[in-house]
């Protein structure tokens, strides 16, 4: 009979691994990168409404007009025109940004790739059918905050070689006042400058304030492939002084539970997995952080600076720091106070920080990631060597006396309580701990799980090759072959293990290899690694063991045999 069902196993087996492969083909693919969008492009302004203008709370809570006069007609009789983008294009970013309000509609990443073997760059900020992600930028003067027309010096820039930063400006006049909307790039940086520049030629004093919305839909991150298993964070995030770290849901911001909140300093963000965007207004400076919906049911997060009263004749300057790029954390640091905390590793970050430090240097030596991730889990393994070493004495007790509990177990079978008293002075004699076998995969729970969220989440993973077929460490086996092999390894590890007294518990132990096989087929491929190369280790430590208690005539000495 066994044999019978060996032979149908295999081939069911076989037929499952081909399907996933097949499936992983057809269906792991990660959505096309959007082109970007013409220099000049042919879809018309929006109508001012509040999907397309900023706006801002009062001190009481409530919105303030956002429409500057005229503004509505103007926009009616622009439909009919072709609207021109501005293209910024520096060594890390290529961006578009528009006129017409001078926000940055669109953002790629040259040096993230959307797809690891195509040459298309990753689009973090886009307009159009499939992602709506834009970073608004806009002035209120006077309480009104709409839509400003700029007029740029030119509709294309590119930062050359020899080049260190690169200033965008672009020019409007808006009731006296002389404006100059300023894009500063640097070489090899995310974060953008934006500022107003501005003359108050009015003859009156007016007020100025600054905004900056992130604006998203509430699709997908097109940065997740399809993939079993806990998924990193899509949704706005917080900080200030007071508070230096809160996600908010889009459901929340949808339920408009974030209320407005004044701080100095801090940042407003938008994340999700491996990149970010986030509008860090200066430091030293009152802002108001609010968080609500356009009337397209789009997300906003925002902030509104400090009003500036600007007296005729007088020049002022307002700006923030946009930075739109990967989640790397050195970067994060250099730009604002705990916008590195963007990069989430979960409630096991106390954990999952000093590994990533210690992965980080890992591979400042030896360059690659797949073997960094092997050394540190030597290096792990190392430091809960005695943990394990004491557990898998104790399991080793417990095969050697096997029969002796077996004994016991029919000799009181009948009488459950004293049966349970007898194995239990049974276990004191002998010092065996009967969770012994729970130990290693406990004690390894909170590092496996610290680790999971730091390979998920650490975009210095993302397409970072190991070897051979393992091209991408940040994404499941292609071929299905390690998280086999992980089973593989957990199954003769079990046979290193007593057997459970228990057939019900026996039976479920003999599944786990199973299960854990099934569930690690979409964890990514850098985990995995570390799990094989963890329980490889396991199994020779634990077969040392259990060696050395089997061939230890002082383990049941004392035992009768009755």
């Amino acid at each position: 009979m066994d044999v019978k069902r060996l032979l149908l196993l295999i081939p069911l087996a076989v037929l499952a691994y081909l399907i996933m492969v097949q499936w992983n083909q057809d269906y792991g693919q990660l959505p096309s990168a959007p082109d970007a969008p013409a220099i000049t492009s042919n879809a018309a302004p929006q109508q001012e409404d509040s999907s397309n203008s900023l706006t801002a709370p009062d001190s009481s809570g409530n919105t303030v007009s956002n429409e500057l006069p005229g503004t509505e007609a103007a926009t009616e009789a622009a439909t009919t025109d072709t609207r021109d983008l501005v293209a910024v294009i520096t060594d890390v970013l290529d961006v578009r940004i528009d006129p017409e309000g001078g926000d940055v509609v669109y953002a790629a990443l040259p040096e993230h790739l959307m797809s690891q073997d195509g040459d298309r760059p990753y689009v973090l900020l886009a307009d159009n059918n499939t992602l709506s992600y834009v970073a608004r930028s806009g002035l209120q003067l006077d309480g009104n905050s709409g839509r400003i027309s700029f007029s740029p010096e030119k509709t294309e820039y590119r930062m050359v070689d020899g080049q260190n930063e690169l200033q965008v400006d672009m020019t409007a006049t808006v009731n006296g006042v002389d404006i100059i909307k300023r894009f500063t790039f640097k070489r090899d940086d995310y974060a953008v400058n934006v500022s107003y520049l501005l003359a108050n030629d009015s003859g009156n004093a007016v007020s100025a304030r600054f905004i900056g919305q992130l604006v998203r839909d509430s699709n997908p991150d097109p940065s997740t492939g399809p993939k079993m298993g806990m998924r990193s964070f899509l949704g706005a995030a917080y900080s200030s002084p007071e508070n230096r770290y809160e996600k908010i849901d889009f459901e929340d911001i949808q339920a408009g539970k974030f209320a407005n909140r004044e701080a100095d300093g801090g940042w407003v963000a938008i994340i999700q997995h491996y990149f970010t965007s986030a509008w860090v207004p200066p430091e030293k400076q009152q802002n108001l952080y609010y968080a609500t919906t356009d009337s397209r049911q789009h997300n906003i997060a925002a902030f509104a600076g400090q009003s500036q009263t600007i007296e005729p004749g007088a020049d002022a300057t307002l700006a923030a720091t946009l930075y739109m790029g990967p989640k790397i954390q050195e970067r994060l640091e250099a730009v604002a106070p705990n916008l590195e905390l963007t990069v989430d590793f979960g409630w096991l970050w106390f954990i999952a920080n000093p590994l990533f430090w210690l992965l980080d240097h890992i591979h400042s030596l030896i360059g690659n990631w797949g073997w960094s991730i092997v050394i540190l889990t030597l290096m792990v393994k190392t430091a809960l060597w005695p943990l394990s070493a004491k557990a898998y004495k104790s399991m080793a007790r417990m095969r050697k006396l096997g029969p002796e509990m077996q004994r016991l177990k029919e000799r009181f079978g009948d009488d459950r309580q004293k049966m349970s008293q007898e194995m239990m002075k049974f276990y004191q004699k002998e010092k065996i701990n009967p969770l012994g076998g729970c130990l290693p995969i406990l004690i390894q729970m909170p590092v496996f799980i610290a680790l999971y969220w730091m390979l998920l989440e650490s975009v210095e993973l993302r397409h970072a090759p190991f070897m051979l077929w393992i091209q991408d460490l940040s994404v499941k086996d292609p071929y299905f072959v390690l998280p086999i092999l992980m089973g593989a390894s957990m199954f003769v590890q079990q046979q290193l293990n007593p057997t459970p007294p228990d057939p019900m518990q026996a039976k479920i132990m003999k599944m786990l290899p199973i299960i854990f096989t099934f569930f690690f087929l979409w964890f990514p491929a850098g985990l995995v690694i570390y799990w094989v190369c963890n329980n490889c280790i396991s199994i020779a430590q634990q077969y040392m063991i259990t060696r050395k208690v089997q061939d230890d005539p002082n383990v049941g000495k004392d035992l009768k045999t009755k």
